[in-house]
């Protein structure tokens, strides 16, 4: 008799993302990137456990159709996993799935502190904005500015991002002169700087979810002659690589905190890079690239933990508490929150001898876990 080989057990993950529109080359792209990456780096989760990922586009914040989407592919497509998520309305809209359901559900993105308190099913393999938030005040302060006007996207993380920059910067004997919000849905960005430049600070502190908003502002500011009147601009993911060369000479010199740089120095981050070069040559490594290949990581350990089989306690159980290296540095996932904790780095926009701009590192705020808790 003939024996057939044992058909393998599929585990499917639902992926959420903008893989379409405008956001497509910041986040969906780099997802999809991620996620083909590390599986071709790293094979299946196990013998006999075969991973398929489903992906469903979501082009925008749009939490009607993030938990439509979510119930769709739980019901219907018969998901044992979430992942992705860019945008913090559209994660908080699919919580009560993901609680309800009980379906682990691992955030690439949405970094607004209080998305992973939303289900007892979410891990976040990103950041939050205080933590980059913080460290980049820290520095702003040892770097001697006493004042600061901060101008953030007016939804969850851009609050999310004034409110802890704003918190470290006065504890730590600062002065914000005007905080701004400014609406999404801006495309010029000159009245706001030329208010700015009138004030005088020291600094000025920004977040924008970065895409085609951070390309307008970093050019608006050097347009409008900020950096002339010698007002230092301080980030957190405005340089990032999805954008960097486009930029140009508008990008060189300016100094953002955030938790990876193409440029990160580690055997690690090497082997990441060259193969996603291998797989997609003319792609730039950057943090949502990352957030997705190190959430693929949280999803094979908790699929071998549990077997293939649906056992969502136990998956939570087996990521809560696990650390790994990654491309980044060293990374853990905080046992009781479900946040990643990490190192932030303060980068600095130089021009190599070939011409590519790159985010130097050029100082390290070790891993605080307090950074990320729910505000």
């Amino acid at each position: 008799m003939t024996c057939l080989p044992a058909l393998a057990e599929t585990v499917k993950v639902g992926v959420v993302g903008p893989f379409s529109g405008p956001f497509s080359g910041s986040f969906g792209e780099p997802f999809r990137q991620g996620i083909e990456t590390y599986v071709a780096m790293n094979g299946q989760p196990a013998d006999g456990i075969e991973v398929e990922f489903i992906y469903r586009d979501l082009q925008s914040p749009d939490p009607g159709r993030a938990r439509a989407l979510a119930q769709e592919l739980v019901a219907r497509d018969g998901v044992q996993y979430l992942a992705g998520f860019v945008f913090t309305p559209n994660a908080i809209a699919a919580a009560g799935i993901s609680a309800q359901a009980k379906i682990p559900t691992v955030i690439f993105n949405a970094s607004a502190s209080a998305v992973v308190s939303q289900s007892p099913y979410y891990v976040r393999t990103s950041n939050t904005l205080p933590q980059v938030s913080v460290p980049t005040a820290q520095n702003a302060l040892d770097k001697g500015y006493t004042t600061v006007v901060t101008a953030v996207s007016d939804y969850g993380p851009g609050v999310d991002a004034e409110t802890s920059f704003v918190k470290a910067f006065t504890e730590g004997g600062g002065e914000v002169l005007e905080s701004i919000r400014m609406p999404l849905s801006t495309t010029d960005f000159g009245p706001y700087l030329q208010s700015i430049q009138l004030k005088k600070p020291d600094a000025l502190f920004v977040f924008l979810p970065y895409g085609p908003p951070t390309f307008s502002f970093v050019n608006a500011y050097r347009d409008n002659g900020l950096d002339d009147a010698g007002i230092a601009f301080v980030g957190t993911s405005e340089t990032q690589e999805v954008d960097l060369q486009s930029l140009g000479e508008a990008a060189i010199g300016l100094e953002t905190g955030y938790f990876y740089s193409a440029a990160h120095e580690s055997a690690e981050n090497d082997a990441f890079k060259a193969k996603l070069a291998e797989l997609y040559p003319d792609a730039e490594p950057n943090p949502a690239t990352v957030s997705a290949f190190d959430g693929t990581h949280a999803l094979y350990e908790m699929i071998r933990a549990t077997g293939g089989e649906a056992d969502p306690d136990g998956a939570i159980a087996a990521i809560a508490g696990a650390s790994w290296e990654s491309p980044r540095g060293p990374i853990s996932i905080d046992p009781k929150t479900r946040d990643i904790v990490q190192n932030v780095y303060i980068r600095v926009v130089e021009q190599e001898e070939n011409g590519r701009l790159v985010n130097r590192e050029i100082k390290t705020f070790e891993a605080q876990p307090d950074y990320g808790a729910a505000q």
